[in-house]
This record gives structure tokens, sequence and C-alpha cells, in this order.
């Protein structure tokens, strides 16, 4: 399930009241200081730590290419050899994917708070469950709030401060209980939580949302912003979803010209404001396939980050990058 679906199914299922929100006059990124219509972007690859291919992914991504952030799976096997990689290139933008699902058949991870600590959080085959449903149907808050505190500590052991907090899946925004303790989580900890609560344009329309939902993102916005930390005006979460043509998907250099041309056609969609785009740059091996099929989606998503068309479509649209330990920085000088 992906995080539209999810949170589509948070805002069905909430029994929270929230104050409706007050027409956008101004942007996040206004508030953060950024010049009026500023088209902000943070360009975000998924799922470090995964696997071997995707730590490679994002390293390229970021190192060769104009991708500004990632996150970390922290139940995952290839997290140390990330976060070694991080700590030998320090000042890397690296936050928590915060990881309460485990969806692939033959490459499984479990819970970090242990299993019999978080039993529902825990499937037939000792791993996380597969899917987002079966989290909701199972888990408590109260598991969920011990493991995502659970990932965050083992961070923390490792010597590494995430910049930020987002939901892998979507799975915290699939309950409001859950999404009470992620948000909590970064309060707690003044660490940015990914977040969409500004005019959100792109996750309305990808959602297919009704004005009240949107009203709804736009007041835990504020309640985030008032509690000190930094929040986006949008979200652009499609890329997994652009369907690669298999006529290209083992030919990079006709697999990078279609991502890169997704990519600048999204680019041009952006409205003033914060927006973080999405990605899951991997680059894959011969062994990626038994892990999953979506090796050309995560393949394309790191070639377009490398390509200097990509780069230059950056600058002619006049998009400002920037990070979350960017954000953060920012919101810590607004009064």
């Amino acid at each position: 399930m992906t995080f539209n679906n999810t949170i589509a199914l948070f805002f069905a299922a909430s029994m929270w009241q929230f104050a409706a929100a007050q027409k956008v006059d101004s942007t996040y990124a206004e508030k953060l200081g950024y010049p009026k219509g500023a088209r902000v972007l943070i360009l975000h690859v998924d799922d470090a730590g995964m696997s071997y291919d995707s730590n490679e992914g994002a390293i390229n991504s970021i190192t060769k290419g104009v991708a500004t952030s990632v996150s970390v799976m922290m139940p995952c096997p290839w997290v140390p050899g990330f976060i070694h990689y991080m700590k030998a290139h320090p000042g890397m933008d690296a936050g928590l994917h915060l990881t309460l699902t485990s969806e692939w058949g033959d490459y499984r991870w479990g819970p970090l708070a242990g299993k019999t600590n978080v039993p529902g959080l825990v499937d037939t085959e000792g791993a996380m469950w597969s899917n987002v449903a079966d989290v909701v149907a199972h888990a408590s808050a109260d598991e969920v709030d011990k493991e995502i505190r659970a990932q965050l500590e083992r961070a923390r052991i490792m010597g590494f401060e995430p910049t930020h907090l987002d939901s892998h899946m979507g799975t915290l925004f699939a309950s409001p209980e859950f999404l009470k303790r992620y948000i909590g989580l970064g309060i707690e900890n003044h660490i940015p939580v990914m977040l969409p609560g500004g005019a959100d344009v792109l996750i309305q329309a990808e959602m297919n949302a009704p004005a009240e939902q949107i009203e709804q993102l736009r007041a835990l916005g504020k309640m985030t912003w008032a509690a000190g930390l930094p929040v986006l005006d949008d979200l652009h979460n499609v890329s997994y979803d652009w369907k690669i043509p298999e006529a290209i998907s083992g030919d990079d250099k006709k697999l990078q010209a279609f991502k890169t041309a997704k990519y600048i056609e999204a680019i041009k969609s952006l409205q003033p404001g914060v927006t973080m785009m999405i990605m899951h740059s991997t680059a894959t091996t011969d062994m990626f396939p038994h892990i999953s099929g979506s090796g050309a989606v995560r393949r394309g998503d790191m070639l377009a980050m490398m390509d200097p068309v990509f780069k230059k479509a950056l600058q002619d649209e006049g998009i400002i990058l920037t990070t979350w330990r960017e954000l953060k920085v920012k919101r810590d000088k607004v009064k």
C-alpha cells in the first residue's frame, strides 16, 4: 500500500476533530525566510540500509547527482554499511525511514524492540507484517511507539543523529493513534517530521482528496509548526508508480532518459513552497531481483538524479534545493 492510500485510510478512519484550516496566505517556505513565490525542493531518497544496492544508489544520487536527502530503514541488514559510510563522509542529510512493514517475500526483517515486546507487529514468520493493513489490524499504538523509539535509539547508539523522521510505506499515517505517536516523537526530540501541511496541491491531486482532508493536513501542519518544527508545503510521491516500458528496462541510457523526462515534468508542476519529492534510487546488481521486482524503477531514479540534463532543468526552472537540516536551522531562527 502506498503513502497516498494509507494517508487516505487515516482520514477515513480518524476520530480526531481538527479545526478547519484558514486560507493559506503564505507558504512555509516564506515563513522560513525564502523569497515569496520560491519553489524549494528536497530531493529525497528512501530505503537506505535495506540492501547493499540501496545504499550505493542513495550514495550515488547524493554524491554524484542532485539528490539532497536520504532516510534509513533501521531494522534492515545493510544499516551498518550505510552508517559507517556516513561517519566517514560527514554532513549527509539523513533521517529515519521509520519501518513497521517487511514487504518482500524472501528478504525480511523483524522489529528492533523485540518480538515479545511488540507481538502485534510480527507475522507468522516472525518478521514484520508485509502490508500496512495488517499492521493497523494487529498492532497497538503502544507497540508502534515502542518500535519507532527503538529505531531512534539504535540510530543514536550507532552515533547517527537523524535530521528528520518519515514513514516507510506511509504506515504511520494509516491510523490516527500511530500518527499521534509519530508526530509526538518528533516534537519530543525536536526532530523534524515529514508532514505535508501547506497548500498541498500535488498531494491533493495524487490522493484525489476532498477539501476537508487537506484542511485536516493543514491543521496538523499548524500544530507541528507551533511546536517548533518545519513543515512541508507539499509532497510529491508518485515516482514509484511511473511504469517503465519493458523494452527499455534493461537499457541504462533509455531508462535514464525516460526517468529524467518524468522528473523534469514533475518539477515543472511544483507550486511555491517547500516540497519533498520521494524516490528510491538503487544501484541494482544481479542480486537485487532476488529481493524485489522493482529494480528498473529504482535504478531509473538513480540514473535520473545523476543526469546533467536533470540538473540543468532544475537550474532553468529556478528550483532552490534544500535539506531537512537546513529547514531545521531556519525554523530554529523563526520566533
